[in-house]
């Protein structure tokens, strides 16, 4: 029995990992606007009322399907490293990696420039009306999340010593506010509302208007801010020590969103479309060109043939993620070859009855592949709150092995536009606000490699590889279906495959699929620092059958149970195929909705 109902609708269709967002999403509609409006209005919501995960200087890939053109395009909302940031810089700190907390990660935040592209080209709203949602729950508070909670009780001591900016801005007096409090960030709405002034003028257009919000963002007082603070500001960082940071005005001056072609491959009669490998999306393609080769429609959902095949496939093709994916803009990624019938016939022929140890990477062209060594364990640091400030990922250490944090955006319209986000970074757990601006900056320069010859090398003006992973189906005709993502960091791309697996080959609906129990292959490394590699399990939610268990680990498979419903917080949203659309959302964290008109 399904916890939330199937939601249909005949309008407009939001589904988001915050319930406020979902409803500020669903409002456009009531505007007139279509599903690229909604989808802005909700990501800037999120900023807000999920600060813990994500804020206004995030990473994020936007897919976007426009009914007009038919046409999926990519918004590149990742920013690149700045230009002062080098291996030769982080060496003469006397670094062998990019903390994952602090100033030193810093890339140039790429979340606004992408959602004012979105709006600019697809949208039909003013830039006051997508962001008023967003200002009025900056300026009249909104409840606070439980993980929030949890996080700021945690890092108390270092928002009350260091990082004060912060504690102003989230601390009760010096103490940490209760799960549910009403919590304000008047910094915040005032950055969005003037934002909104500086842009606005008199009979100015509103593609205009979108424009010169840019401009104010990125050339303006926001940059200047930004700029003056990482020029002057020593911040404590997970190294332990203070240090500046390298992004300045300059490199937020030169950069504005690419919009990129999808990469994209068919599955079972379906199209699908992920960004490109400066994200780890190519590896779902991966993994269903490898499980194409299999009836999975004919094994037992969820039993031993199930789980077996789709962990072994995950495992090459990660294993591919780890040796071939970077920014193709400074590297030469193989990808045509890493998802050609050929290489992945070859990679199929790995996967047999028993368990493989360890990530195998190909070698496609005949390139040799090579994984840098990943660190040793870290012993625990004092005080207690360093262990948080040395992991880069949004979670309070030790509370939770999933507790893999990022947001979701999916939105769906009448007319057939889709658009979906997995919205991330500039979490206040791993940098510090930037005074007078009410948010911290991105650490997504931490999933850079400190090596040369990686394509995931670090160097100036290049993305960092990231974890970040919409994804677009459409039918072999080109009609949209689904848009749909999740948060999770490295799992992202084994919970949403999952998802699809279940609406694909299980023909579950989509509420159902959400909802299925779930699981992933722990082989793969982390992508936060401190990069440490989980034990190598497969990860399961509490319900799979005593045989089932016994018949995995008579392959070699070690599990690991953990409660159920704990993996992943999936949104999706689409078209039925009979005039009506859908929203979906997982019901894991009791957090995400998904909302119709």
């Amino acid at each position: 029995m399904l916890s939330r109902p199937e939601l249909h609708g005949t309008y407009g269709a939001v589904s988001s990992t915050h319930w406020l967002a979902s409803a500020a999403g669903a409002a456009m509609f009531d505007r007139g606007g279509n599903a690229f409006d909604a989808a802005v209005a909700a990501a800037f919501v999120i900023q807000v009322v999920e600060p813990h995960v994500n804020g206004p200087a995030a990473e994020a890939p936007i897919m976007v399907h426009d009914a007009s053109s038919g046409e999926v395009t990519v918004v590149a909302g990742q920013g690149p490293m700045p230009r002062r940031a080098s291996i030769e810089t982080f060496r003469r700190l006397g670094l062998g990696y990019v903390p994952g907390s602090g100033l030193l990660a810093a890339c140039v935040p790429g979340a606004f420039g992408a959602w004012m592209t979105v709006l600019l080209r697809h949208g039909r709203l003013r830039l006051a009306d997508v962001l008023e949602p967003a200002i009025g729950y900056a300026e009249g508070g909104y409840p606070l999340l439980a993980p929030a909670a949890a996080i700021i009780e945690a890092l108390t001591p270092l928002f009350r010593e260091e990082w004060t900016e912060t504690g102003r801005i989230y601390l009760d007096r010096g103490a940490a506010p209760r799960a549910g409090s009403l919590v304000r960030n008047p910094d915040l709405a005032a950055t969005f509302r003037r934002i909104v002034r500086e842009a606005s003028a008199p009979g100015r257009a509103r593609e205009s208007e979108i424009e010169a919000a840019v401009d104010v963002f990125y050339e303006g007082f926001v940059a200047e801010a930004i700029d003056a603070f990482m020029c002057s500001a020593e911040m404590l960082d997970a190294t332990g020590k203070r240090h500046r940071g390298l992004l300045r005005g300059e490199d937020l001056a030169a950069w504005r969103p690419a919009v990129e072609a999808p990469v994209t491959a068919g599955y079972r009669g379906r199209l699908i479309h992920k960004p490109g490998p400066w994200t780890q999306g190519p590896v779902f393609l991966q993994q269903l060109a490898l499980l194409e080769g299999f009836d999975l429609g004919s094994m037992r959902h969820l039993g031993p043939d199930h789980i077996h095949t789709v962990v072994e496939a995950a495992k090459l093709a990660f294993g591919d993620r780890e040796a071939w994916y970077g920014d193709p803009g400074h590297v030469d990624v193989p990808l045509r070859e890493l998802l050609s019938p050929g290489y992945t016939e070859q990679r199929r022929a790995l996967i047999g009855d028993r368990a493989a140890a360890g990530l195998r990477p190909g070698s496609p062209l005949g390139r040799e592949p090579w994984l840098p060594p990943l660190p040793d364990e870290t012993a625990p640091l004092e005080p207690e709150w360093m262990n948080q400030l040395a992991h880069g990922i949004p979670a309070v250490v030790r509370r939770t092995s999933q507790n893999r944090d990022t947001t979701c955006i999916s939105a769906t319209d009448r007319d057939g536009n889709m658009v979906v986000a997995t919205q991330s970074g500039g979490w206040f757990s791993s940098s510090p606000a930037v005074p007078g601006l009410g948010f911290a900056l991105s650490t997504r320069g931490q999933m850079a490699w400190l090596v040369e010859g990686h394509p995931n090398s670090l160097a100036p003006g290049k993305r960092p590889r990231t974890t970040l992973s919409p994804t677009i189906v459409q039918d072999g005709s080109g009609e949209p279906l689904l848009a749909f993502g999740t948060p999770g960091g490295d799992q992202q791309d084994q919970w949403t495959l999952n998802f699809a697996l279940n609406s694909i080959d299980f023909a579950m609906t989509p509420q159902a699929a959400v909802e299925a129990l779930t699981f992933h292959t722990g082989h793969v490394p982390s992508s936060f620092m401190p990069r440490q590699t989980p034990p190598p399990v497969v990860v399961v939610e509490e319900g799979l059958p005593a045989e089932t268990i016994a018949a995995l680990e008579g392959r070699g498979h070690r599990l690991q149970q953990v409660a159920a419903r704990s993996l992943g917080k999936v949104c999706a949203t689409g078209h039925t195929g009979d005039g009506l659309v859908f929203a979906a959302a997982s019901q894991r964290g009791q957090q995400a909705y998904g909302i119709v008109r």
